[in-house]
């Protein structure tokens, strides 16, 4: 079994964790992070050729045998976040850090690189391992999948580690469920359009502010009284602007929020009824609106057999206890690694890292996120252990 390998490289996973960790980079463009892999990749011996619209990496490692093709995927970008952890492997980068776990994605993916590699002659297809720009943003996927990255692909598989289903699951587990794991994930700005006036004189003037405060209160009856209470719908309002002095009643007020839905057609619904209940709510106050839709990713959804070919392979690894493939109810974040499952089947998997004494159960996208690194050797077994079982059987 060509994962047990992995557990010896942990302590060359943490080192590579800790130096990408340092030099964290944000969207599209990780000329660092970039350099770094593809650096490794040339150790490893392992070609790659580098996307042309962003920092992407796919390296290619045709088997001695042929047969099927599969794909794995890890994401190197960060966030614009000021790091608090206090590590003295800190970000050296101000105001940027690795506060969602791609690091360790990216450091997992280069060992079981190398593990497969050592095992090139042995393996009856090919892998193509996927280094992916600007997941925090949503464009890194796309890019891959125009630039040819999913051609000829059977099947691909992701993971994620840190406490995004539940800070309560033990570090070490596994998550791998079928069917709908992640909501779609879009942004919405309502741009509100009253007449300014002095605050003293209202009735000169149409208020945007009072029809934005409307707005915000009825587009909450859209998940609570259009859908059944069992369908998953989030509306939030993230943020809203409008006006700079306390006795002027501006023009205008912007409005920005996010849905989060779990199938096109409700996500479809959610979206054109956002833009009818702001475009009435403001024109009975005698307003307008001017409404836009920025997409994002759609919903994450396992492949059932794939789900479960992946959960064998984990539970090979860590047992049938740290493996769990049920929950309660999907989670509600966005990953784009749901454009890659648009195009073939697959799974994205979830690592826990939830570690209380060592204080990696903070969510993420926070300034003071960290993991549980003792788990990561089982991120890139597993990624040999699904490479080993799909390609040879």
């Amino acid at each position: 079994m060509m994962w047990k390998e992995c557990k010896d490289l942990q302590p060359e996973i943490v080192t590579m964790r800790r130096e990408l960790h340092q030099i964290p980079e944000v969207g599209l463009n990780l000329p660092k992070t970039a350099a770094y892999v593809a650096a490794k990749l040339d150790e490893y011996g392992i070609p790659y050729r580098k996307n042309t619209g962003d920092s992407g990496i796919v390296a290619t490692l045709t088997g001695g045998k042929p047969g099927k093709t599969v794909a794995l995927r890890a994401d190197m970008d960060a966030l614009p976040i000021l790091e608090e952890t206090g590590v003295d492997y800190a970000s050296r980068h101000e105001g940027c850090m690795h506060a969602c776990g791609h690091d360790t994605h990216t450091s997992m993916l280069l060992a079981a690189a190398k593990v497969l590699k050592a095992h090139q002659e042995e393996l009856c297809g090919t892998v193509r391992f996927l280094f992916q720009t600007a997941e925090e943003l949503s464009k890194g996927a796309p890019v891959m999948v125009k630039e040819g990255a999913m051609d000829g692909v059977d099947a691909v598989f992701g993971t994620h580690i840190g406490t995004i289903i539940d800070k309560g699951i033990a570090a070490g587990t596994f998550i791998i469920t079928p069917g709908p794991s992640m909501a779609a994930f879009d942004r919405f700005v309502i741009r509100v359009k009253g007449v300014g006036c002095h605050g003293s004189t209202p009735e000169k003037g149409f208020d945007p502010v009072n029809m934005a405060a409307h707005v915000v209160l009825a587009l909450q009856t859209i998940n609570a009284r259009e859908f059944n209470a069992c369908v998953p719908v989030v509306v939030t309002i993230g943020s809203i602007h409008g006006g700079n002095q306390y006795n002027v009643i501006p023009d205008e007020v912007v409005i920005e929020g996010t849905i989060r839905t779990l199938s096109e057609e409700v996500r479809q619904k959610v979206a054109r009824r956002i833009g009818e209940i702001s475009q009435a709510t403001a024109s009975a106050f005698g307003g307008s609106v001017d409404f836009e839709m920025d997409w994002g990713a759609p919903p994450v959804v396992n492949n059932p057999e794939m789900a479960a070919f992946a959960a064998s392979a984990a539970k090979e690894i860590v047992g049938e206890q740290m493996v769990i493939t049920e929950v309660e109810h999907p989670n509600m974040g966005g990953e784009d690694f749901a454009y890659y499952l648009e195009k073939v089947p697959g799974t994205f998997i979830f690592l826990s890292s939830a570690n209380p004494e060592l204080h990696t159960d903070i969510a993420h996208h926070n300034s003071k996120f960290n993991v549980d690194e003792s788990v990561m050797w089982e991120g890139s077994a597993l990624f040999v252990a699904i490479t080993e079982k799909f390609l040879n059987g």
